[in-house]
């Protein structure tokens, strides 16, 4: 889809990057000639995905959990000791876990709210005064949930994207400036890792909603990620890779 090494000499970093969406957007910016970092919680599955990276590229691992200010501090000083920039993040770190509203307790509520929303914030603040706006250049690429019309069934991650999305918007206007680029994507249900966490019988329902009639596909997410790594005159937008599904169908019975 792109041309060859079209991101020779740039600097990625995709958290998330062990497995699912976020191993596949590290794979294609390997394969089209960028260096990446890829971090992730789980240091030993961290590490074998690294290792399976490096036949596409140079890839670096570095274990870290995004709620954790400090540590993500570290990771930028090791990208710019090692590499000296960085020309992208892909925020693509996160979790939920699917429950009526009234049944969400404290303790999950908490988590989700600080990984997918506090922990991007942590991550795009740090990179974005170590790197972005010092270069004055770089490009942010958050990775959110189709919550066009709300997330019933997992508000807790609905209003947790919704914030990031709005952050997106926000960082894009402030930044333009300094030619610092922010966008999202927002996939729908995708056929990847992700999905061992909801129950066989809610996924087996889903594709029946979407009005393709088919989930979407890893590598799907990671071209639009892509792109959006390489339109200068795209900022402060979300982009929705969902087979349609916002527009019309109810993704499980509520």
């Amino acid at each position: 889809m792109f041309q060859p090494e079209i991101f020779k000499g740039k600097t990625a970093l995709v958290t998330g990057g062990r497995s699912g969406i976020g191993y596949e957007i590290a794979r294609q910016l390997l394969q089209y000639g960028a260096e990446v970092y890829i971090a992730s919680r789980k240091e030993s599955e961290l590490q074998s995905a690294a290792a399976q990276l490096q036949e596409y590229g140079p890839c670096h691992a570095f274990a870290l959990d995004i709620r954790e200010p400090e540590k993500i501090e570290e990771l930028a000083a090791l990208i710019k000791k090692q590499s000296g920039k960085l020309d992208l993040l892909v925020n693509n770190a996160g979790g939920q876990f699917p429950s009526p509203a009234e049944a969400i307790p404290a303790k999950g509520w908490l988590a989700v709210i600080n990984t997918n929303l506090n922990g991007t914030w942590f991550m795009t603040q740090q990179m974005a005064n170590s790197f972005f706006l010092p270069q004055e250049s770089g490009c942010v690429v958050n990775i959110i949930v189709d919550h066009y019309r709300g997330f019933p069934g997992m508000s807790h991650t609905g209003a947790a994207r919704a914030g990031v999305d709005n952050l997106t918007k926000s960082l894009a206007v402030e930044w333009a400036n300094r030619n610092v680029r922010v966008n999202s994507v927002a996939p729908g249900i995708i056929h990847s890792s992700g999905l061992d966490n909801y129950p066989p019988e809610m996924v087996a329902q889903v594709s029946k909603s979407i009005p393709v009639k088919r989930l979407g596909k890893v590598d799907e997410v990671a071209e639009a990620v892509l792109y959006l790594a390489l339109a200068d005159y795209v900022t402060g937008e979300t982009l929705y890779i969902d087979g349609g599904s916002r527009l019309w169908g109810d993704i499980w019975e509520i």
